[in-house]
């Protein structure tokens, strides 16, 4: 009895003084699940266009996958190990982004990472240790999510316009960037790809200057009528840093990305990782491992593919009901952008879409400068049934007659000149 009081008293469950007995501790409320502040460091749920539908999850593969890999493991893998990553998994992804992206490489080259964000991190570490610095170009308009980061991080960021042909390259050359992020395959947001005379002029801009090119792969699974393009690194293996995960094809919370890294960056970049975390969960990175080499990877993509088009031609079908909006970028990826008809207000479009259901951001948000109207419009997690009700909602706020809004009177005489606008 006296050392289980000894016990609870350790635990703070007890409280006990000389002379005065044993009670029962008080204990503060305060840092509950219930009363605890929220601290919001990334978009919401509904606020991210792009993520996938978390309800296509394979979980019942995926489980069949980990208890295959647990039972595999040796003893020393529960130890630490190589930064790098664990090896079968590194070996599985030779072979997968061989196949799929003509990719080629080898285990020792890749670095397993916390998803695409660390690639990030990893690369302004390794440009602050070697130059003391670390000047990265990025689209514009771009991932909003990565230039914060990178400025969090330290670096200088510095937009480089985004065309119809994907970066401009000529004004990438006039900055004085040491490496460049892009997303070659799909541009993101404005779907894009980057035109043939464009890659081969960004891999001459690498050349001359000692420039990296980062290239984020991060949604070539899903290409809907075309095969996807070959991986710049195969046209510079030792200027280009290949990056990807499974955030797109399987979910975000895995956490799980990869970087294929040239020669000359391997030690750094693994020795930032090193001194980062150790190393990801082995147990995740088995996991997929075993998902890879079983074809379950493969079976997943296949159905989810054939969803993901059906319910992005179903939302363009919906759309062109609305007059003067147009749908930019290649059949692809979990996201499409409406351009809109002046003046519409895309804020307050984007905020008709997010209550429709949409994941939904003005395209501003994803810019330096400013530009023309447009909505970045995520539909992956909407059924078509969802999809239907919800674009019939935006095509209804794009049309709404102007003699049902409020407005002031110099924006009413252009409205009844023709040009429709969206209000709240």
């Amino acid at each position: 009895m006296v050392a289980v009081y000894e016990q609870l008293t350790a635990e703070g469950h007890l409280s006990s003084a000389p002379g005065s007995g044993t009670s029962v501790a008080e204990r503060s409320t305060a840092t509950s699940a219930r009363s605890a502040p929220v601290i919001e460091v990334a978009p919401v749920a509904g606020m991210n266009p792009g993520q996938p539908d978390p309800a296509l999850f394979p979980r019942h593969a995926w489980q069949r996958a980990a208890q295959r890999a647990m039972a595999a493991l040796p003893d020393s893998a529960f130890l630490y190990g190589d930064a790098r990553g664990h090896l079968p998994l590194r070996c599985e992804l030779v072979s997968y982004l061989g196949r799929t992206r003509s990719i080629l490489t080898d285990p020792d080259r890749i670095v397993v990472t916390n998803g695409f964000a660390q690639c990030l991190n990893l690369l302004v570490q390794t440009l602050l240790r070697r130059t003391g610095r670390a000047v990265i170009a990025v689209e514009d308009p771009g991932s909003a999510g990565a230039s914060a980061q990178l400025s969090w991080l330290g670096a200088e960021v510095v937009p480089v316009p985004v065309d119809a042909h994907g970066l401009d390259v000529e004004a990438l050359a006039r900055t004085a960037a040491q490496a460049v992020i892009v997303t070659p395959a799909h541009q993101y947001p404005t779907g894009v790809p980057l035109a043939a005379e464009r890659r081969h002029q960004l891999v001459e801009w690498a050349e001359a200057t000692g420039g990296l090119i980062v290239e984020d792969d991060y949604d070539a699974e899903y290409r809907y009528d075309r095969a996807p393009l070959t991986s710049l690194h195969a046209l510079a293996p030792q200027r280009v840093i290949a990056a990807g995960s499974v955030s797109k094809s399987l979910g975000p919370a895995l956490r799980i990305g990869w970087a294929v890294v040239p020669d000359h960056l391997v030690a750094d970049v693994a020795a930032a990782k090193a001194n980062a975390d150790l190393g990801n969960s082995v147990i995740s990175q088995a996991t997929l491992a075993e998902f890879i080499a079983t074809g379950a990877l493969d079976r997943h993509l296949r159905r989810s593919r054939t969803i993901y088009r059906q319910r992005r031609d179903r939302l363009i079908a919906a759309l062109e009901a609305a007059p003067g909006v147009a749908v930019t970028g290649i059949a692809a990826g979990l996201h499409l952008v409406l351009e809109l008809p002046e003046p519409c207000d895309a804020a307050a479009l984007a905020d008709v879409a997010r209550r429709a259901g949409f994941a939904a951001q003005p395209l501003d948000r994803y810019r330096h400068r400013p530009g023309s109207p447009g909505v970045v419009l995520g539909y992956a997690p909407l059924t078509v049934d969802a999809i239907d009700h919800a674009a019939q909602t935006l095509v209804d706020a794009i049309t709404e007659p102007a003699s049902k809004r409020s407005r002031p009177p110099a924006r009413r005489r252009r409205d009844q000149a023709g040009s429709p606008t969206v209000r709240t």
